[in-house]
């Protein structure tokens, strides 16, 4: 019986990248996300190679999520590993003139949806035991502040805090809990945060090599196939050519 991973956002960036790095070790996959067409795509992509379950999911939606779960054909229910992928950013402007509803939609899916579904997935987890991994997808911004940040790092620095904590309760069970938090990769991520300027988007990632989808997803892949005494804890993965900068300080004009 093959390993089974649960990939939520697998119809772009990350997720996608994941599935398809799963795929080629032989892993059964359960994709989740909200667009059906990405998903079915992805699914006739990869089940020539090993077996695919797809589920349209909204992982805002609690009653969906448990139900997507209760769903779980047979040959998917020994899941070995979570990725919960799915996030967004939005409104990458000044606090002050962000639009609450952005605020809301992030906090609803980077944060009640990483909850809803390792909730639902913890006691399928908890089953397999040994060598069973939770991956929650965090982000540099959850540990370093910068401008136009606000409720998108504090949402990443949740995922910080929920991931160690997790990895206390679960000490004596055998699974293991892996937070990774990416700097600059060129996915979708600026697209949907901008609502579609691609101008913006390409002018973040000009001149500069960023990582890509596919190094979060070896990663990812890493942490998750390591020998079941091993634990990584945090990952904070930056391209060569990103760093921090100086602090900010405003002065009197002259």
């Amino acid at each position: 019986m093959s390993q089974v991973v649960f990939i939520t956002g697998a119809t772009s960036g990350f997720g996608q990248a994941t599935a398809r790095r799963f795929a080629q070790a032989g892993w059964s996959l359960v994709l989740t996300g909200r667009r059906q067409e990405r998903l079915a795509a992805l699914r006739d992509e990869l089940a020539p190679q090993v077996p695919v379950h797809i589920a349209a999911l909204d992982v805002r939606d609690a009653k969906a999520v448990q139900a997507a779960f209760d769903a779980l054909p047979e040959a998917f229910r020994a899941l070995t590993t979570l990725v919960n992928n799915a996030g967004l950013a939005l409104a990458p402007v000044p606090a002050q003139r962000a639009a609450l509803e952005d605020w809301h939609t992030m906090i609803d899916t980077n944060v009640t949806g990483l909850v809803n579904v390792t909730h639902a997935a913890l006691p399928w987890l908890l089953k397999t035991g040994a060598g069973a991994s939770i991956v929650n997808i965090g982000s540099v911004a959850g540990e370093w502040p910068y401008p136009g940040s606000h409720v998108y790092g504090a949402t990443k620095a949740f995922v910080k805090q929920f991931s160690l904590n997790l990895r206390s309760d679960l000490i004596a069970t055998g699974v293991r809990v892996t937070d990774i938090a990416p700097g600059m990769a060129e996915t979708e991520f600026t697209l949907v945060r901008t609502k579609g300027d691609q101008a913006a988007s390409d002018a973040l990632y000009a001149g500069t090599t960023p990582l890509t989808a596919q190094d979060i997803a070896e990663q990812i892949f890493y942490v998750a196939t390591l020998p079941a005494h091993m634990a990584i804890n945090r990952l904070e993965i930056m391209p060569t050519r990103q760093a921090w900068a100086p602090f900010a300080v405003d002065r009197d004009k002259p």
